[in-house]
């Protein structure tokens, strides 16, 4: 009886559920509803990518480097030719290859911090691979502080992405943000401050030809006591002069004969004006310096960080490229894997990478002759798989 009595009285065995000691704190915090980008992606799109040259070019030059790419698919045990992965990596969707698709989701990751990916369920697992906008995701958290949901807007019209299944129908990737719990930090809005720079000068060097371009030079009529004005007649007849045989490329050149009481003054651009344009050019550096875009790569003057293009060309694979495709394509191999797909692998073959030919070939080198490393070693720290059994 004893033994029954403590059977009856033992508490039930709860099962045991993994989460945060703070998310309930993350989850009170925003109210337990949705969760919205506390930036506006689009003003931060339109001005920055659509608006500027510099943020333009730096976004283009990763994003396109990063897709152009090859890919390997491995596990632990070998290097796969063939893979359903490495299938539906090469064409995602009907509309997308893998260079356009790859573009996107690196794009978006520059441009908001945050890129989405959904995955179509098909007989295989998934059929196809969707990039989605950023600025029309906003994540819906629960209880914990974990997203239990997506929601995604589009013309008045909003889809729910359930997130509580065992099988998650979204990949949300996103760049470090320090103050936020559920949304990535962008390196758009760090150089905001230098793209309104930037803009701002543009637009001002834009109305300074519009409205008060400085001439390369004036034409002073000085009458017969050192003052005066031109006629009606002689102001149309210089004014036609000028225009007929002193303006355009033809022209460019050919001196002018200037009548009694008339005398050219010459003009060029001050002091000021000159700092104006260095300014400029410190704005379109810190926006390259946001990017992690090497200046000179982006034909900014007055930049010699690098002794020449190709160091700064390895530079930019080495520091920015690299560490971004690596990013992606372990968050992508790591959702996958939630499909029924294989636990692989996905990486970049620095092998096939043109800027790190140098480097790659001398690392083979120096790893080929260390005669004291097994050939399973050697392998390792070049980043190959184990030989198979038996070659």
């Amino acid at each position: 009886m004893v033994f029954d009595f403590l059977k009856r009285g033992a508490a039930p065995v709860v099962p045991e559920v993994k989460a945060s000691a703070t998310g309930r704190v993350v989850a009170m915090a925003s109210g337990g509803g949705v969760a919205w980008s506390p930036r506006d992606t689009v003003s931060l799109t339109r001005n920055g990518f659509l608006g500027n040259p510099v943020a333009f070019r730096a976004v283009k030059l990763i994003a396109e480097s990063a897709a152009a790419l090859p890919l390997v698919v491995q596990d632990g045990e070998r290097r796969y030719e063939v893979h359903p992965v490495a299938d539906l990596i090469r064409r995602p969707n009907a509309v997308q290859g893998r260079a356009d698709f790859l573009e996107a989701v690196y794009g978006h990751l520059l441009l908001a911090g945050n890129a989405y990916l959904e995955a179509v369920p098909g007989a295989a697992g998934v059929a196809e691979l969707h990039v989605l906008r950023p600025d029309r995701m906003a994540l819906v958290p629960g209880a914990d502080g974990w997203p239990v949901a997506y929601d995604y807007t589009v013309g008045g019209r909003r889809h729910r992405f359930d997130m509580t299944g065992e099988v998650q129908p979204v990949c949300h990737i996103r760049a470090f943000h320090p103050q936020d719990d559920h949304y990535g930090f962008s390196p758009l809005q760090a150089a905001a401050v230098a793209l309104d720079v930037h803009s701002s000068a543009s637009r001002w060097s834009k109305a300074l030809l519009d409205n008060a371009a400085r001439p390369s030079g004036a034409i002073v009529y000085k009458g017969p006591d050192g003052a005066g004005s031109l006629s009606g007649d002689q102001y149309d007849r210089l004014v036609a002069e000028m225009e007929t045989h002193h303006m355009g490329a033809r022209n460019a050149g050919r001196p002018m004969l200037l009548e009694g009481g008339l005398d050219w003054k010459p003009m060029g651009f001050s002091p000021s004006d000159m700092e104006f344009h260095q300014t400029k050019e410190a704005a379109a550096r810190e926006i390259a310096i946001a990017f992690g875009v090497p200046p000179m790569l982006l034909g900014i003057p007055g930049d010699a960080t690098y002794a020449n293009y190709q160091e700064a060309n390895r530079a930019f694979f080495r520091l920015t490229v690299l560490p971004l495709a690596a990013k992606v394509t372990a968050a992508l191999a790591h959702w996958l894997s939630g499909f029924g797909f294989d636990a692989v692998e996905i990486r970049p073959d620095l092998d096939q990478v043109p800027a790190l030919a140098a480097e790659r070939e001398a690392q083979w080198s120096r790893v080929s002759a260390a005669e004291f490393l097994t050939t399973a070693e050697k392998r390792a720290l070049l980043g190959l798989p184990p030989m198979p059994e038996g070659a």
